[in-house]
């Protein structure tokens, strides 16, 4: 009297193959969309800072993770460098803390072949003087004896 009849399920339901593709199709749009959205900009960042950090050599002005702005006065062996972040205060950091650099020096070689380039446009960087016409309309703005 209570307890009602039990009818079994149609057979379609249970053999169908297309249901159960739709039912799993909105988990995998999740995760493509977590990939492309999350997980792939956070591989490139992360890869690179750790370009930036293999490239930080001495003389580059760096920012550690806890804020300190110093110059790298020595790259040492196990991933440490030696900071001066004052006139004769230098402090031990482990590369990994790095965060940011903010200024990168040149190679040496690079260096000397851009010196000799700005000595060398030095001459020529002098403008020549403007011609007669616009030195007129100049006058008015210097100063009068």
């Amino acid at each position: 009297m209570f307890v009602s009849e039990a009818f079994a399920q149609s057979a379609g339901g249970a053999a169908g193959g297309g249901n159960m593709i739709m039912q799993f199709l909105p988990l995998v749009l999740i995760f493509v969309v977590f990939y492309f959205l999350l997980i792939r900009p956070q591989q490139k960042k992360m890869k690179q800072h750790k370009e930036m950090l293999a490239s930080v050599r001495r003389g580059d002005r760096v920012v550690t993770g806890g804020g300190i702005i110093g110059q790298v006065v020595k790259v040492g062996q196990d991933d440490e460098l030696t900071l001066e972040i004052s006139d004769g205060v230098r402090v031990k950091a482990l590369r990994s803390t790095i965060s940011l650099v903010l200024a990168k020096t040149e190679p040496a070689k690079a260096r000397a072949a851009a010196e000799d380039d700005v000595e060398d446009s030095d001459a020529d960087s002098v403008p020549p003087p403007p011609p007669a016409e616009e030195r007129k309309g100049l006058n008015k703005f210097l100063p009068r004896k």
